[in-house]
């Protein structure tokens, strides 16, 4: 079990320590999507679903969710969060939305969890706000897609 920083030498979960980490400017940036049907994207867009503006509350909704990452996923630490950016924009492509969310801190950890769940909780607002008028939305595709700070240094996936 060595070599896995959330188990101890009995395999038993813990928190990592950070304290001994460098303070370093950190950001993460996350991705994911929610496909639904061609005229659910026309009534977002005529304004005429029946719960209103999806789209502002569900990019609140996801920062929010960051702000509160250390209450829902057990081993994340509680970290100050200096700026929080979830971007939802309609894409007739997919047809759906893309969710992007950005998560930036100053702190000895990195704020990866903190992305992934604004993403999340953005792609579930929306499916509850739009259930009513499309029941099989699909939500996926969520990832990290770029990374700095701390030892690892940049990463940004391809």
């Amino acid at each position: 079990m060595t070599g896995l920083s959330h188990l101890d030498g009995e395999g038993r979960a813990r928190m990592v320590d950070v304290g001994d980490k460098s303070v370093t400017s950190r950001r993460a940036e996350a991705r994911g999507e929610l496909r639904c049907e061609a005229e659910t994207l026309a009534a977002v867009r005529a304004g005429t679903t029946p719960k209103g503006s999806v789209i502002a509350t569900a990019e609140l909704a996801g920062v929010m969710a960051a702000k509160r990452t250390a209450d829902l996923i057990p081993l994340c630490h509680s970290l100050a969060l200096s700026q929080v950016v979830v971007d939802i924009g309609i894409d007739d492509t997919l047809p759906g939305f893309t969710l992007r969310a950005e998560v930036r801190t100053s702190g000895q950890t990195g704020v990866e969890m903190e992305a992934l769940t604004a993403v999340s909780v953005a792609a579930l607002t929306l499916f509850d706000m739009l259930k009513a008028v499309d029941k099989g939305m699909t939500i996926g595709a969520i990832r990290v897609t770029a990374k700095s700070g701390g030892r690892s240094g940049e990463w940004t996936a391809e």
